[in-house]
């Protein structure tokens, strides 16, 4: 499933095609995360195979009924070309079940070498385009902006990471600029800046740890989704997300990986984990 046109033959916003998405399936991301452990517990060799039978399995198993997958991209680039050939089919079958596709693979880079990222996973003609990419901002905001105007020119999005979950980016993210606002708030502000006037979703979107706590200090009303991973395996839970993100959390996009993939192989472990993380993701966010 590609991106629809609108009526004037546009392709439609990524941030509109998510809003229906979690409006109609429920907000939850599964992460396709298939690390060597993960593979093991499923009875799998760590090889190209069991790859691609651990991603068919979660595919099959989830893709008509979840808003979102995030297939980490890492996990598959490790074997290589034949590990990338497994991806490009997933992202194609996961499409194609109606979920919207975001490449977890977090770029970041300047000129050239970032608009050839951007086409790596947002350019129509590439055998890896996605619904969505997480990108690195931190070679400076202005750096994205072949991914932003791909982005757009094809009705995708962006999530750039910037109030992550993980101890070590506090160092970047809570730095203070001259101007006195912290690093983490100033790509808030540039993707405000981004969404202005979007409706009903803006496409930009923010990454921001649902393991984090009371972030009042921060606008977190960016008018875009705010992909909001911890939950499970990191020790956030969905009860956890109004205090996070306060009046922002109905755009928050809840991502599970383990806390849902760990009851494979069994497709119907994985629909029950999945549907008992939405359910309690509805009770939370009201």
């Amino acid at each position: 499933m590609t991106s629809q046109d609108t009526a004037n033959g546009a392709p439609e916003p990524f941030g509109a095609r998510l809003r229906r998405a979690m409006d109609t399936r429920g907000p939850l991301c599964v992460g396709i995360d298939p690390h060597a452990s993960l593979l093991a517990d499923w009875g799998l060799n760590d090889d190209v195979a069991g790859l691609a039978r651990f991603t068919r399995t979660v595919v099959e198993a989830l893709g008509e009924t979840v808003a979102v997958f995030k297939p980490q991209a890492a996990f598959f680039e490790r074997f290589g070309s034949r590990g990338l050939a497994v991806l490009e089919t997933a992202v194609v079958e996961a499409r194609e079940r109606g979920a919207l596709v975001l490449m977890d693979a977090k770029r970041g880079d300047i000129g050239s070498t970032m608009a050839a990222y951007a086409d790596t996973f947002l350019g129509k003609d590439s055998p890896l385009f996605s619904d969505a990419l997480t990108v690195s901002p931190y070679l400076g905001y202005g750096s994205l902006k072949p991914a932003v105007e791909l982005a757009k020119e094809n009705g995708c999005g962006l999530f750039v990471l910037a109030l992550t979950s993980n101890p070590e980016g506090q160092e970047v993210q809570h730095a203070v600029r001259a101007d006195g606002s912290t690093v983490a708030a100033t790509m808030l502000a540039h993707l405000k800046a981004e969404n202005a006037g979007a409706e009903p979703l803006g496409s930009f979107g923010a990454v921001v740890g649902a393991t984090l706590g009371d972030l009042s200090a921060y606008d977190l009303a960016v008018n875009g989704p705010l992909l909001a991973p911890g939950i499970g395996a990191q020790g956030a839970t969905p009860a956890d997300l109004p205090t996070v993100f306060g009046d922002a959390v109905r755009n928050v996009v809840p991502s599970v990986s383990r806390g849902v993939l760990r009851h494979g192989p069994d497709a119907a472990g994985l629909r029950d984990a999945a549907a008992r993380i939405a359910a309690d993701v509805a009770a939370a966010v009201g």
